[in-house]
């Protein structure tokens, strides 16, 4: 993915949750404003909630110190999630058999655009 000048991104690799669960999280930030979209973050009641706000901050950090752009001006332009490794564990059932319990990991990026 190719940024412009005014846009910076953040990425948070290896999150131990399903993309599903933490797409939920992800599509309520999706065009809004960085300030408020943290204050949201902040409140969410999902346990997820917390890692999606600390690379919410890493990005508004990556635009202030890399690019030299206002946080006020910040908006979520992307905020995507992305499929990850997958472990599968066995658990014995019944009658000598045995169930495969898959316990998925998920990537999530940022990307912020300066609003002029």
């Amino acid at each position: 993915m190719k940024l412009i000048s005014n846009e910076t991104k953040a990425v948070l690799r290896q999150v131990r949750t399903s993309p599903q669960k933490l797409n939920l999280v992800a599509q309520m930030i999706r065009g809004m404003s960085a300030i408020p979209a943290m204050g949201k973050l902040l409140y969410c009641k999902k346990r997820i909630a917390v890692d999606v706000r600390k690379t919410l901050q890493s990005a508004i950090a990556n635009a202030q110190n890399n690019q030299g752009l206002n946080p006020s001006s910040l908006v979520v332009k992307e905020a995507f999630v992305g499929h990850s490794i997958r472990l599968k564990r066995f658990m014995p059932r019944g009658r000598g058999r045995s169930n495969v319990i898959k316990k998925p990991f998920s990537h999530l990026t940022i990307v912020l655009r300066a609003e002029a």
